[in-house]
């Protein structure tokens, strides 16, 4: 096995995404070795890496779920936490989400243990198309969809041109290629209205319609599904 950044390594084991794993470094809690680690170390197999004092696995089997995350579920893996994601979760494998959805909205949710697929998907110059059906508390305009298309201020940012398509006084379809934290709900608070429902329907070809899923419930997926 050749030599790896070691947050490329943590995520290849299943542990988190690698961005994750970067945060995990930046808050000293991954040694190498016997040794506090740091961004530019590379390991393989037979080094010791560890993470709060538990040693780090390789992991050569990657999975793949969908889920329809219901309302009120967080999707932050904290055991301790009733409200969690990670007990809705199959408990003989790590799971981590792809991309996140908040805990006052629901709706299609990827899971894998694929720490590089996690990578490529939430990069944003990978463009996959994530489309959403929202309700808000007021009715909504021709131009208040043109507003959005076109792209508003969100963290410092004008957000990507995005597809948005009014379905019936207070609800309206949005299809974007990007991430942002709350974007759909910081784009519509900024155009004069507010969320009040916030529901994923499709990931890239994906859609929670074929899936069959109840809210709370989950299946396996192949990866040709999430990258085709």
């Amino acid at each position: 096995m050749s030599k790896v950044r070691l947050a490329k390594f943590i995520a290849d084991a299943g542990i988190c995404s690698r961005r994750q794993a970067s945060r995990l470094i930046d808050d000293k809690r991954v040694c190498v070795n016997g040794a506090l680690a740091n961004h530019i170390d590379h390991v393989d197999g037979d080094d010791l890496i560890e993470l709060d004092g538990q040693k780090v696995v390789a992991q050569h089997d990657k999975h793949y779920f969908a889920i329809f995350k219901p309302i009120g579920i967080d999707c932050k893996l904290i055991p301790s936490d009733p409200s969690s994601l990670i007990h809705l979760l199959p408990q003989h494998i790590r799971l981590f989400p792809i991309g996140r959805l908040d805990k006052d909205s629901h709706g299609l949710l990827l899971l894998t243990n694929d720490g590089e697929l996690c990578h490529q998907l939430n990069h944003p110059n990978f463009d996959k198309e994530k489309e959403y059906i929202v309700t808000t508390s007021k009715p909504i305009s021709r131009e208040f969809c043109q507003q959005m298309m076109a792209g508003v201020p969100v963290k410092g940012e004008i957000t990507r041109p995005c597809i948005v398509e009014q379905l019936n006084e207070t609800q309206y379809r949005i299809i974007l290629t990007q991430g942002l934290n709350r974007q759909i709900r910081k784009m519509t608070k900024f155009c004069g209205n507010y969320v009040t429902d916030l529901k994923r329907v499709r990931i890239a070809k994906l859609t929670l319609a074929e899936l069959n899923l109840e809210p709370g419930k989950y299946c396996a997926i192949s990866r040709s599904q999430i990258t085709s």
